[in-house]
């Protein structure tokens, strides 16, 4: 990843979580994260973060991020880490270890 340069804007927030929708045809082979549950997850942690009362972190849908076969996935910004959050308990594991210890979530993090 680039580094900031000295005179570059302050970033707008400290973390921008972006969460698969990808749709593929039924059948294909790598599957897709929407039919896994990634909107439901994604809302899931939306609600979360709003309700913990975190500050400067934005949760959003993307288009394909080319892993849905891991998925359903999200990748945290600006460190780049990549997460298989399948679950409402997975989502809340993330939101206590990434986003409040400021650490990772080992076993549902993306090689």
């Amino acid at each position: 990843m680039g580094e900031r340069l000295a005179d570059d804007p302050a970033p707008y927030f400290e973390t921008h979580v972006f969460f698969c929708d990808n749709r593929r045809p039924e059948g294909h082979p790598r599957g897709d994260c929407a039919s896994k549950g990634s909107a439901k997850i994604r809302d899931y942690m939306r609600v979360r973060v709003k309700e913990l009362g975190l500050q400067n972190i934005r949760v959003n849908q993307a288009g394909c991020l080319d892993r849905c076969e891991l998925g359903p996935c999200a990748v945290f910004y600006p460190e780049g880490i990549w997460y298989r959050l399948d679950s409402f308990a997975a989502v809340d594991e993330v939101i206590e270890k990434h986003l409040i210890q400021h650490g990772r979530a080992q076993h549902l993090m993306l090689p």
